[in-house]
């Protein structure tokens, strides 16, 4: 991703082709917003962190508004791109697609402590920004409505009434919105792995018919995130 560049740097990266520019420049907002917030996010800080003048920033950006809706919707994009593969790599049965979704929020490249404070900012922003709310609301919509619908899908497969399904939805998400913050503080040296753990442990709940299939789903989930991540810990600030 884009950072601070040196000066030998700079000229190539100038030359970047408009698309991977546009890319720089989001991720570079994402560093300075995780790093010193929305009001000391400034064109010209993106615009260093980039590698660019501000003049070229404001050709693709007009405004720093801008900039933070483009930087939304990609950070939006990340997550869907993320999820959908998720599901579309996993079989067909309810119980594995809800640990494939469970599993898409811890994958190293979104649940770092950098994305996870930009997102915060985000939410945090939200109920003042209609246009925040919408794209955060879609980014949630979508995909709360598709574990909706496997919760009811698992409780009919083991015979169950399935009136309880978004009840159980909201509690799997719900916990995994709550370690994304416990990730970002740190207080007590939580990891991703251990709150992926503790998010099957739930699904098991849950399912308690399925309990053994989830701990298979986790163990093999868990093995494919780990080879695909930076080198390092497991501790989500080493990440991204």
């Amino acid at each position: 991703m884009a950072s601070i560049t040196t000066e030998a740097e700079a000229p190539r990266r100038r030359k970047a082709p408009r698309v991977i520019r546009r890319r720089q420049i989001l991720e570079a907002t994402i560093e300075s917003i995780s790093k010193h917030g929305f009001a000391e996010t400034t064109l010209a800080r993106v615009a260093k962190l980039a590698g660019i003048s501000q003049a070229s920033l404001i050709f693709h950006f007009k405004t720093k508004d801008a900039l933070l809706v483009e930087t939304l919707r990609h950070l939006s994009d990340e997550y869907r791109e993320t999820w959908q593969g998720a599901l579309a790599a996993a079989p067909d049965e309810p119980v594995a697609r809800i640990c494939a979704l469970v599993a898409a929020d811890f994958a190293p490249h979104l649940c770092s402590r950098k994305k996870v404070a930009v997102w915060l900012a985000f939410w945090a922003e939200a109920k003042s920004r209609p246009t925040y709310m919408q794209i955060c609301g879609e980014r949630d919509d979508e995909r709360a409505e598709i574990m909706r619908r496997e919760c009811a899908r698992a409780l009919a497969a083991f015979g169950q009434p399935t009136d309880t399904a978004a009840d159980r939805a909201a509690v799997i998400d719900g916990l995994s919105d709550g370690f994304w913050q416990r990730l970002l503080m740190d207080h007590d040296g939580i990891t991703r792995r251990d709150s992926l753990r503790l998010m099957f442990l739930q699904v098991a709940s849950q399912f308690p018919q399925a309990a053994e299939a989830i701990e298979d789903w986790a163990d093999r989930l868990w093995r494919k995130s780990a080879r695909r991540r930076s080198p390092g810990p497991e501790t989500p600030g080493r990440h991204g």
